[in-house]
């Protein structure tokens, strides 16, 4: 079973929509003095998003999650669904139906049942659902009282392990009745462990033992081979910053007596049980707990006893996939520069292999079954993404899906190439990615777009440039502006000396590659140097907040979530071990490097018009940091506009604003550069649409 890493930083969230008129306000309809029938952020909300392949334990079939956008007039989301397509090309369908969501889907181990998560009836928690592969209704087996949020069936298929997060008590129930629902920070409702049977009672129901309790946090888990035993990870809490206190422990599904496994004194996870039952293969770090991770897979004997670690992967961030049939290997995935690939591990410690079957593009949620047959999700920058299937043996990759037939039709991609420049100390070679404008003439010089990515060990990829998000590259694309993305220092995808390479120094040399790869487009003759834009989310808003305290090169600039005082950020954020890991100490300990590294502290030297761009839920970066550089820009007299979001994250999930961001950053980028009709952004004072 696969597991993922938690993604703690985002690089973007999604994209929006529509007219921006004078005063800021917005309706329906295109785009002031647009006239382009192809690309736009409103058309590119149509792309359905792709996820969860799961291929069937005899490898005949795989399963997969749809979600398209719905924007009615009472709706801004994305309803998900699962489909089925059989590996032989003969069949495709929907199988799931109706206005709720259906997502995580899995077969069971006899090839009988798929199940889901969806919430359905009045309270709407995600409950396990279980339905025949030969038909009929969905049957609800849980009746959690929250929301489930990962299970797996055991390998006899006769019993279903899952997390659910504690509920509150019958007094803290009526504190919230009563209106006495204050929150006490840092206290958590943790999720545990509970295995359901799936042999009805005499009561017609399905008992549930639960099988962890106590102050921690269930992060990940994997059934034995013999159906007896459930390994899990834990940490402390379910908060993003208590990712560096889990281990891993092993419980009895009859007993719930629980053993200790690996308790590493670093971060560990995602453990997997070998098909013999007799090792569990994990993702742990080097000790150092850093957020620059260092990661590798190891190995430990199912009751206890020495680590062994196995070879280093190039990224050294690895997330496993599974083990192979004979348990020779255990086979991983990670970023690769622009791209990414699987990659086998042999258990004995022997060399790393490559098995990548397709060549320049990304590969997404590979999921492994016992006879090594691999399922995973594909795309490059001109080819939307689609589920592949292949086998451990061959790795011959095969594509089972056309799910963007319609989406693509009659439009043209506009051309990305990956270039590559020096950094300005020679010590490494910079990527990215490069987007045409559409209709590009050779000789004629257009504007540009420099997106920066989050992170700061985020990476761009070469993934479809025709999905949604707030930065709809072909609609940039498409209104003739080139698109640089690339990935600076500090980049996941390069290595982990690359990663750490901007240790006690944001701002300074990830800032000179962003500035070398705008000159290099300059000197290639593409890009106009009098019509550079510029933007970036979480830090790359940081880098955005930097860049116009250091160059007024950029007619305009938006940042979006952008991290902008790092003393402050470091006590409002959710992860207040991230900005320590970087820096090598607390701000108290150390306050100029934090005030050096800090945009607000260099604010006067801005002169750039300013677009800002915050969810007004986002924990991760809060809108404070957003405030403090909309106000000073306000204060200094330098164009500026704050817009937030209601019940927005760090990354956007509601449609309609993923829309109005994109659009917004159109009209921001054309009105600055005197590219409208019309002016629709204010120009002398500034105005923050939303409220705190």
């Amino acid at each position: 079973m696969q597991k993922q890493l938690l993604t703690f930083l985002l690089c973007s969230g999604l994209f929006s929509m529509t007219l921006a008129q004078s005063g800021g306000t917005r309706s329906g309809g295109t785009r002031s003095g647009s006239t382009n029938s192809g690309w736009t952020p409103a058309s590119m909300m149509a792309y359905k998003r792709v996820s969860n392949p799961v291929v069937s334990p005899d490898g005949k079939l795989v399963a997969y999650v749809v979600a398209t956008a719905r924007m009615d007039a009472e709706n801004s989301d994305f309803l998900s669904h699962i489909y089925v397509t059989s590996t032989d090309g003969k069949l495709n369908y929907q199988y799931t139906f109706g206005d709720k969501s259906c997502t995580d889907p899995q077969f069971s181990p006899d090839g009988q049942f798929i199940s889901f998560l969806s919430g359905r009836g009045k309270d709407a928690k995600k409950q396990v659902y279980i339905m025949r592969l030969t038909g009929g209704e969905a049957e609800p087996v849980t009746v959690a009282k929250n929301s489930i949020t990962t299970y797996a069936w055991s390998p006899d298929s006769k019993r279903i392990a899952y997390t659910v997060t504690d509920t509150r008590s019958t007094q803290e129930e009526k504190d919230r009745k009563e209106k006495k629902d204050w929150d006490v920070v840092d206290q958590f409702q943790n999720a545990h462990l509970y295995a359901l049977t799936l042999t009805k009672d005499a009561k017609g129901n399905y008992p549930v033992k639960q099988l962890t309790k106590g102050p921690f946090h269930i992060a990940g888990l994997d059934w034995a081979p013999n159906s007896k035993m459930v390994v899990f990870a834990q940490q402390s809490s379910p908060s993003a910053n208590a990712w560096t206190s889990s281990k891993i422990a092993i419980v009895s599904a009859d007993s719930g007596a629980v053993q200790a496994i690996a308790t590493d004194k670093g971060a560990v996870s995602q453990p997997i049980y070998s098909h013999d039952g007799k090792f569990i293969a994990y993702i742990a770090d080097t000790g150092q707990n850093s957020w620059m991770r260092k990661m590798s897979v190891c190995l430990i004997p199912t009751g206890g006893g020495p680590v062994k670690r196995l070879v280093t992967t190039p990224d050294e961030l690895p997330t496993l996939v599974g083990w192979s049939p004979d348990d020779k290997t255990v086979v991983v995935s990670e970023a690769l520069r622009t791209g990414s690939a699987m990659y086998s591990l042999p258990a004995d410690g022997g060399t790393l292999k490559k098995i990548t079957p397709l060549t320049q593009g990304v590969y997404a949620s590979p999921n492994l079954n016992n006879q090594g047959d691999v399922a995973f999700l594909y795309q490059t920058t001109d080819m939307p993404i689609d589920v592949y299937v292949a086998s451990l043996t061959t790795m011959a990759a095969r594509k089972l899906t056309d799910i963007h037939s319609d989406y693509i039709a009659n439009k043209n991609v506009a051309k990305t190439a990956v270039i590559t420049w020096k950094s300005k100390d020679g010590k490494y070679d910079i990527d990215g990615l490069l987007t045409y404008p559409a209709n590009y003439q050779a000789g004629k010089k257009y504007p540009l777009i420099l997106n920066v990515h989050g992170g700061p060990a985020g990476v761009f990829a070469q993934t479809y440039t025709g999905a949604s998000s707030p930065y709809p590259i072909q609609a940039f694309a498409q209104q003739g502006y080139f698109v640089l993305r690339p990935n600076p220092r500090g980049s996941s995808g390069y290595g982990a000396e690359f990663r750490r390479a901007n240790y006690r120094d944001w701002g300074n040399k990830d800032y000179d590659d962003l500035m070398l790869g705008v000159d290099k487009t300059i000197a290639m003759g593409l890009a106009h140097p009098d019509s550079l834009v510029e933007t970036g989310w979480s830090y790359g808003g940081y880098m955005t907040s930097a860049i116009i305290t250091k160059t007024n090169r950029f007619k305009a600039v938006m940042a979006g979530a952008p991290v902008t005082n790092l003393m402050s950020f470091n006590g409002t954020a959710d992860i207040s071990d991230f900005l320590p890991s970087y820096f090598g100490g607390e701000f108290w300990d150390d306050p100029q490097v934090y005030a050096d590294h800090s945009p607000m502290f260099a604010i006067k030297n801005a002169k750039t018009p300013t677009l800002i761009i915050h969810g007004q839920s986002d924990e991760r970066v809060p809108p404070e940091q957003g405030y403090q550089l909309h106000r000073a820009l306000q204060r200094l007299g330098v164009k500026t506009k704050m817009i937030t979001y209601p019940r927005q994250p760090h990354g956007f999930v509601e449609p309609k604003f993923i829309e109005d961001v994109g659009e917004r950053v159109i009209d921001w980028f054309d009105g600055n550069l005197g590219r409208h009709t019309t002016a629709p952004y204010q120009t002398a004072s500034a105005v923050t649409e939303g409220r705190r």
